[in-house]
């Protein structure tokens, strides 16, 4: 067996399982879930008609390129989303089965273990707390995941100033996740101009995570990204990917479609790896992506429902915890330490008192550079309906009331 393997930690969800193990919630209560970040708002009727439409194509195997059609409708969009001049289709996009594999898989790409510099692994920099794929995917590339932890004084950004030369010099590559899981924080253009320049200094490739992206609060201000703050900054895509996907976007996370854009050199190279990977995106899909990518009254349909919980369930849980609207994505980033309760007691007395599942902070982050900077926080996913969560944040309101009683 590949001895790598024994590297990986539990994926969060098991830890929580493990947690609650021993326990049994209020049969009296129904369960209410803030823990597993699945959109669970319903999928479009225009989406799931084309997908009955599209049945014909399962007699045929699918294009690891993906069709023309839908690589031109993803071109279409992010050259929109995003106002820039043009993307190539042909060479700067690549359709993939989810951004999840996507993610995984690039590292497989990328990473080249010759090339560590004085015989010490390559280094892949992840932000702290983070999205586990990528620690995953840099263990089993043969990598070290180096962490760098959020600051809650910066908007929970990474401070990427505070990197020792000697790590950036190791580092192959670098995922960022904006907007950000689980804290909803977004890189600013300043950011992106300080990534760009260490990328051109050390020659690591930038991995951009923006399967949030179209999550937000604000009509107006849609979050930046990374093929967008290249563009501001007048340089091209080198060294850049972006990776998104239709699951959040449009509530089709069972259709695990996304794409690949950006340096024309990564994806030529990606694509010889996908092709020998076997991870074509089904023929059915591709057909109903086109349509999904196409439409965006569905998109704002989607938002408002989530405008609509958070602000109304923010407020009721800024009474009794340190939390506020984050600048995007689906989560709730809320520190628990007024309450006396660590992010792991929180989660376990929540569950056993009031049959609500939330997720520890310190799941979903490494313990570097001295701190967890996901402990004494707690991850809120608001993708039930608006009455759903609604009630769960009273039941937690009323929990931390309780403990202050006592």
């Amino acid at each position: 067996m590949n001895p790598l393997l024994d590297s990986l930690q539990p994926y969060p969800f098991e830890k929580l399982r493990l947690l609650f193990k021993d326990v049994t919630p209020p049969a009296g209560l129904a369960h209410i879930s803030f823990g597993i970040g699945e959109p669970k708002h319903p999928t479009p009727p225009l989406i799931r008609d084309a997908v009955i439409d599209s049945l014909g194509g399962l007699a045929a195997y699918p294009a690891t390129l993906g069709s023309a059609p839908l690589r031109e409708s993803i071109a279409k969009w992010i050259t929109q989303r995003y106002d820039l001049p043009s993307l190539d289709p042909l060479t700067e996009v690549l359709p993939v089965s989810g951004s999840r594999e996507a993610l995984f898989a690039l590292a497989q790409t990328v990473l080249d273990a010759r090339r560590a510099a004085d015989s010490e692994p390559a280094i892949v920099l992840c932000p702290n707390p983070f999205y586990q794929i990528y620690e995953g995917a840099a263990l089993l590339g043969g990598a070290q995941p180096y962490f760098v932890n959020s600051d809650p004084a910066r908007n929970f950004a990474c401070d990427y100033s505070a990197v020792p030369a000697d790590v950036w010099a190791r580092t192959q590559l670098l995922y960022v996740c904006s907007p950000g899981n689980p804290t909803g924080a977004v890189l600013t253009l300043d950011d992106w101009r300080e990534l760009f320049a260490l990328s051109d200094r050390y020659g690591f490739v930038i991995a951009s995570d923006e399967c949030y992206s179209e999550i937000y609060f604000d009509e107006s201000k849609p979050p930046l990204g990374g093929l967008e703050a290249a563009h501001k900054l007048g340089r091209g895509f080198e060294r850049l990917v972006m990776l998104s996907s239709l699951s959040k976007r449009s509530n089709v996370p069972g259709m695990r479609s996304g794409f690949v854009a950006g340096d024309a050199a990564i994806l030529k190279a990606f694509l010889l790896y996908r092709t020998y990977h076997g991870a074509a995106l089904s023929t059915v899909f591709q057909s109903a992506s086109v349509v999904a990518w196409s439409d965006e009254t569905h998109v704002r349909e989607n938002r408002a429902k989530y405008l609509r919980k958070f602000t109304t369930v923010t407020p009721m849980l800024a009474d009794v915890l340190d939390v506020r609207l984050p600048d995007a994505a689906f989560y709730l980033w809320a520190n628990v330490e007024r309450t006396g309760l660590t992010d792991t007691e929180f989660a376990q007395r929540l569950y056993a008192d009031y049959n609500v599942t939330v997720l520890p902070g310190s799941f979903l982050a490494r313990t570097a550079h001295g701190v967890n900077p996901g402990r004494n926080f707690v991850r809120l996913a608001l993708v039930a309906d608006v009455d759903e969560c609604t009630a769960g944040a009273q039941r937690i309101v009323e929990f931390c009331r309780s403990l202050s009683v006592h």
